[in-house]
C-alpha cells in the first residue's frame, strides 16, 4: 500500500498544530476541453507550528489523526 503525496499551498494556520492546505488540480472539461482548476482543501498535521500562510508544502496521506485531519507535512518546500 503506497501513501499518496501531493503539493499544495497553506491558506490558514490559525489552529494549533494544524494547517489548511489547498491543492489545485487542473483538469479538462469533458465536453468542451477547457482547462478548469479544481481545488481540494485538506486539514494537515503540523506538530511544530512552523508553516505560515503562502508556504508551499509537500503532504502525505496518513491514518486519521482527528475528525478532519488525514494528512501530514513531509517537507516545507518554500517559505513565503
Amino acid at each position: 500500500m503506497s501513501n499518496k503525496e501531493t503539493l499544495g499551498t497553506v491558506v490558514s494556520n490559525k489552529m494549533n498544530k494544524t494547517v489548511i492546505v489547498i491543492v489545485k488540480n487542473p483538469t479538462a472539461h469533458k465536453k468542451y476541453g477547457k482547462i478548469i482548476n479544481k481545488t481540494n482543501k485538506y486539514y494537515v498535521d503540523d506538530p511544530t507550528n512552523r508553516c505560515n500562510i503562502g508556504d508551499k508544502v509537500k503532504i502525505q496521506e496518513t491514518r486519521p489523526l482527528s475528525k478532519n485531519k488525514r494528512w501530514k507535512i513531509i517537507e516545507l518546500i518554500k517559505n513565503q
